[in-house]
């Protein structure tokens, strides 16, 4: 018997995929040359398209704060439970919070 895999995008066919609209789209411009400051808040939604710097598919959807900038990506707190993890995100992979 072959054991389950437990990879990152395992489990994630529904939430690891676009709408009819977006399928074969490349992120665009604005939302790869947006900069976050410390401090902003920004919700991950996942773009599948792209792999590199994409948060493992439990954090979707949730809601973060910047804390930093490393190379490319951006550090953001999230609380998930009762503790708060540092994850190290691409920018195509945030959404702006208004609010």
């Amino acid at each position: 018997m072959v054991t389950h895999s437990k990879g990152n995008r395992t489990r994630g066919r529904k939430i690891l995929r676009k709408s009819p609209r977006e399928r074969g789209a490349v992120p665009s411009l604005s939302k790869l040359m947006r900069e976050y400051r410390e401090g902003d808040k920004v919700s991950i939604k996942i773009n599948p398209s792209v792999h590199s710097g994409m948060p493992h598919r439990r954090y979707q959807g949730k809601t973060g704060v910047i804390l930093g900038v490393r190379g490319k990506s951006y550090e953001v707190k999230v609380k998930l439970g009762d503790k708060e993890k540092i994850l190290v995100i691409r920018p195509e992979h945030l959404a702006p919070v208004l609010a």
